[in-house]
């Protein structure tokens, strides 16, 4: 659960801390015959559609969108506005490389940069952050009401906290802006932040949200009748 009594460092300066969205949606989706997953169809639309809609009325700002296997496909055909565009051509590696691209580009924009690569479609991209959401393309479950919880969790830079589901910590994961060059030199093939917050869980915290998200995600053709 989150703690109490605690102000962030955005509250103190009479402003909301500035959360960036990180979305992970390079992987090719070997288990489902070779399509990607930002490409299925989901509520009307693509899923990364869905997924980053999540991460911006959820609070998070500007959204960043790591793409790979498709990538072209996903810019030529899914509707992104105000989200900053990413190709990470090392995709086949894993999560972790997808991850270390997306904390590399958020980590550039620094406190005041103006721009940061990729395509923007405005909403503020470029500003720096001062921690970052990270949510993966296949759990069509989770919406923005899972986001903005897990998002109200930050206090600080130091600030680790991820979603919960039964006491088991899923995803989103937030990662105060402390933690990104140490999240980066752990990610490894499609562990992710996994290990560097097995490591850090008295500092971790948890935030319940089995009540309002389903944190199950889409692997294979029999995960498909979770996008009905």
């Amino acid at each position: 659960m989150t703690h109490s009594g605690q102000t962030s460092q955005g509250s103190e300066r009479g402003t909301a801390p500035r959360v960036a969205g990180l979305l992970l949606a390079a992987g090719a989706g070997r288990r489902l015959g070779g399509l990607p997953k930002a490409l299925l169809r989901h509520s009307g639309g693509l899923l990364v559609e869905h997924a980053a809609r999540a991460l911006r009325e959820g609070g998070c700002g500007p959204v960043y969108v790591v793409l790979g296997a498709a990538g072209e496909r996903v810019r030529e055909t899914a509707a992104l506005p105000g989200c900053v565009l990413l190709d990470n051509p090392d995709w086949a590696q894993g999560m972790g490389s997808s991850l270390r691209a997306g904390l590399a580009a958020v980590s550039a924009a620094g406190p005041a940069a103006e721009g940061a690569g990729g395509d923007t479609g405005g909403d503020g991209a470029g500003h720096g952050a001062e921690a970052v959401l990270v949510s993966l393309v296949d759990q069509p479950g989770i919406g923005a009401d899972a986001v903005a919880r897990v998002r109200a969790a930050y206090r600080s830079p130091a600030t680790l906290a991820a979603a919960a589901y039964d006491g088991r910590r899923g995803h989103p994961v937030l990662l105060g802006s402390a933690h990104w060059t140490g999240v980066s030199h752990s990610a490894r093939a499609d562990a992710g932040a996994r290990g560097y917050l097995r490591e850090r869980q008295d500092a971790l915290t948890l935030v319940e949200c089995a009540d309002l998200a389903d944190p199950s995600d889409i692997d294979t053709p029999g995960d498909l009748h979770r996008l009905r």
